[in-house]
């Protein structure tokens, strides 16, 4: 699988190729946590945000599909005593429906086959009144034009399955019925849309 193969470098590019975004992105999911709440994070990669979930929550279910993003999440936020590491398909979820107060989805509904299942899937498990955060990358800029990232990742085997701008992401919650949304631009290399779904 392509995202067990680059587990070991993918912080290079969240680091320091993409770093600009990728710390605005985190401020932002910071501010967007209270410290009593019960959070999902669904694809944590190698815990980027984990690690910024993890102290301003009570407790966090940090999942992803590969098991060495997994290991390296844990390598990462082995700090933090509040975090249980799962392995998880997103597309069918095991938690009862509103287990948790937030969940947060970051950089993944791109790469889905059914993406609006995954979305049906995180919806089920929050809460009412309860939040969806779901941060995603832009793969093409505001013509329409694909990004150079989103070519080059994609020869390399990520194999995404669409590529948004802004004005397409918002659309993409507003074909499945979400109205109370507040979305969000991270500028950077490779700019990143959050939007935040209340229940």
């Amino acid at each position: 699988m392509f995202w067990d193969r680059v587990a070991g470098v993918y912080d290079i590019f969240a680091n320091i190729i993409n770093s600009k975004t990728h710390k605005e992105l985190k401020n932002y999911i910071a501010d967007q946590l209270d410290g009593a709440e019960d959070v999902l994070e669904c694809a944590c990669g190698t815990g980027l945000l984990t690690a910024v979930i993890a102290p301003r929550c009570k407790r966090l279910v940090a999942t992803d599909f590969s098991a060495n993003m997994l290991k390296r999440a844990q390598k990462n936020c082995a700090q933090y005593g509040n975090i249980s590491f799962e392995q998880a398909n997103m597309m069918s979820l095991t938690y009862a429906d509103g287990t948790f107060d937030k969940v947060v989805a970051a950089n993944v509904i791109h790469l889905l086959e059914e993406p609006v299942r995954a979305m049906r899937e995180i919806d089920r498990v929050c809460k009412g009144g309860g939040s969806m955060i779901i941060p995603t990358y832009m793969n093409k800029d505001s013509t329409g034009k694909t990004s150079g990232f989103a070519k080059t990742v994609g020869k390399a085997g990520a194999d995404f399955k669409r590529q948004f701008t802004f004005e397409t992401y918002q659309d993409f919650f507003r074909e499945l019925g979400y109205e109370d949304v507040i979305y969000t631009m991270m500028e950077g290399r490779v700019p990143c849309a959050v939007a935040i779904i209340k229940k």
